[in-house]
C-alpha cells in the first residue's frame, strides 16, 4: 500500500540551527504520496529562509503566532489531507524508509500506528531504542511515548479530537491516553521510524509539569489521590534518575530503561 497518502507536520520556532536536517530527513524519503506541512510560530531568526530552500518539496508553509505547541500541532492537522498523519519536530529526524514502513503497515482501520524511536545523545554519542507503549491506563506510571514515531489516521483525529490546548508540556501523552480510553485501536510497527535527539541538557522538571500531570489524571477519569500519587512517583523517579546519572553518567538511566 505504498500509495497511501501520508501527511508530515513539522512545527518550528527559531529553529534555524536544526530544521534543515529535519527537512532533509523527510524530503529524502522520496515517498510518492507525501504531503509535507510546515507550521512556523513567527520565527525571528532565519528559520523561514532555511525552509524556503525546500519550498518545492513542501505542500504548505504558514508562519504566524500561535498559542503554544498544541495549537501549532492542531493547525497542521487541520491542513493535512493524508490518510496518515505524522509529526516530526524541527530537531528530530525521520529515519530512512520510515514512510514506506508506515505505508506497508496501514490497513485503513487502525487508528494509531506506533514504531520505535532511536534516542540519540549528541554530546555523549550514546544511542538506544525506545519501544513504544501500546496501553495507556488511567495512571500511566511508566510510559514509552515514542511520539516522533507515532502516526495517527486522519479519521481518528476527526473521531477522538486533536491536541488539548490546556496542556503546555504533555499534550502528546494526554492525546494517547484519551484515544486509548475512548476505544481507539493501536498497532505496533516493528521498525525504527524516527530519531529523537537530545543535547545533554536537563529536560523540563517534573515540578514545572505539575499542573499538566494533575489535569491529565483528572481528564483520564482518575481521582485527586491518584493524581498526587502519580506526581509523587514521577518526582521520586526523576530524583533517582538524576542521582544515578550523577554517579554513573548522564546516559545511565537510558541504558537501564531502553534497548541499545
Amino acid at each position: 500500500m505504498e500509495q497511501v497518502k501520508i501527511s508530515i507536520i513539522t512545527i518550528t520556532y527559531n529553529s534555524e540551527r536544526t530544521v534543515e536536517e529535519t527537512l532533509k530527513s523527510v524530503i529524502s524519503q522520496a515517498y510518492p504520496n507525501l504531503e509535507y506541512i510546515i507550521v512556523d510560530g513567527a520565527s525571528k531568526d532565519k528559520t523561514l529562509d532555511v525552509v524556503a530552500k525546500y519550498k518545492d518539496s513542501i505542500a504548505r508553509i504558514i508562519s504566524e503566532p500561535d498559542k503554544g505547541i498544541a495549537d501549532a500541532f492542531n493547525k497542521g492537522i487541520r491542513m493535512a489531507t493524508g490518510d496518515l498523519i505524522g509529526i516530526i519536530n524541527s530537531d528530530d529526524l525521520l529515519l530512512p524508509g520510515a514512510l514506506r514502513k508506515m505505508a506497508e503497515s496501514y490497513d485503513g482501520e487502525t487508528d494509531v500506528y506506533r514504531g520505535n524511536t532511536v534516542i540519540s545523545n549528541l554530546v555523549s554519542q550514546f544511542r538506544c531504542r525506545e519501544i513504544p507503549s501500546m496501553k495507556f491506563p488511567t495512571v500511566p506510571y511508566t510510559i514509552h511515548m515514542a511520539h516522533p514515531s507515532t502516526f495517527v489516521s486522519r479519521k481518528a483525529y476527526q473521531k477522538y479530537g486533536v491536541f488539548d490546548l490546556d496542556f503546555r508540556y504533555i499534550m502528546d501523552l494526554e492525546l494517547l491516553c484519551r484515544f486509548y480510553r475512548l476505544g481507539a485501536t493501536f498497532k505496533y510497527v516493528d521498525a525504527d521510524i524516527a530519531e529523537f535527539r537530545i543535547g545533554g541538557a536537563t529536560s523540563d522538571s517534573i515540578a514545572k509539569k505539575k499542573n499538566d500531570l494533575f489535569l491529565l489524571i483528572r481528564k483520564n477519569g482518575g481521582t485527586t489521590l491518584q493524581a498526587w500519587s502519580y506526581y509523587a512517583f514521577l518526582r521520586l523517579f526523576d530524583c533517582g534518575k538524576r542521582v544515578l546519572n550523577f554517579l554513573f553518567g548522564e546516559d545511565f538511566k537510558r541504558k537501564l530503561r531502553y534497548r541499545k
